[in-house]
């Protein structure tokens, strides 16, 4: 399960913003590595069928114990009442401790990019986690 494609559960209304969330998950060990794949595939069905839901991806690279997601949501309250529901809701909270670090970004778009880049998205999760590592180094 290398990469889960792109895929618009419902479609966006045309030139509208939409609300993109990407992360970034590292795990602490490779045994973690199975539990975390299967819970993603719950979630990656959860997300299927979730209301608000215009869009999502999935890179997975076990051996690496690395996993980014991305998404585009109607808005932060539709992505919200995703993240909390179950299976997903579950899964966050059965892997929290077998993360090493994660990184997540958000941002607002124009329903005309959809779909996001894995580029763009992978920018943004660079930039977020250099700003995370120096705290010090932010103006105040």
């Amino acid at each position: 399960m290398p990469t889960l494609g792109w895929i618009t559960p419902n479609p966006a209304p045309p030139h509208q913003q939409v609300f993109v969330m990407a992360s970034r998950f590292e795990l602490k060990s490779l045994s973690d590595v199975p539990k975390f794949l299967i819970k993603s595939l719950s979630s990656w069905s959860q997300v299927k069928k979730a209301r608000g839901a215009y869009g999502a991806s999935l890179i997975a690279q076990p051996f690496k114990r690395v996993f980014y997601t991305l998404s585009a949501w109607e808005d932060r309250s539709t992505l919200y009442a995703y993240a909390k529901a179950d299976p997903h809701g579950e899964a966050m909270r059965a892997m929290r401790p077998a993360c090493r670090r994660s990184t997540f970004v958000y941002w607002e778009a124009d329903s005309a990019q959809l779909p996001i880049s894995w580029d763009e998205a992978k920018r943004r999760l660079d930039a977020k986690a250099r700003e995370d590592a120096a705290p010090g180094d932010r103006a105040a």
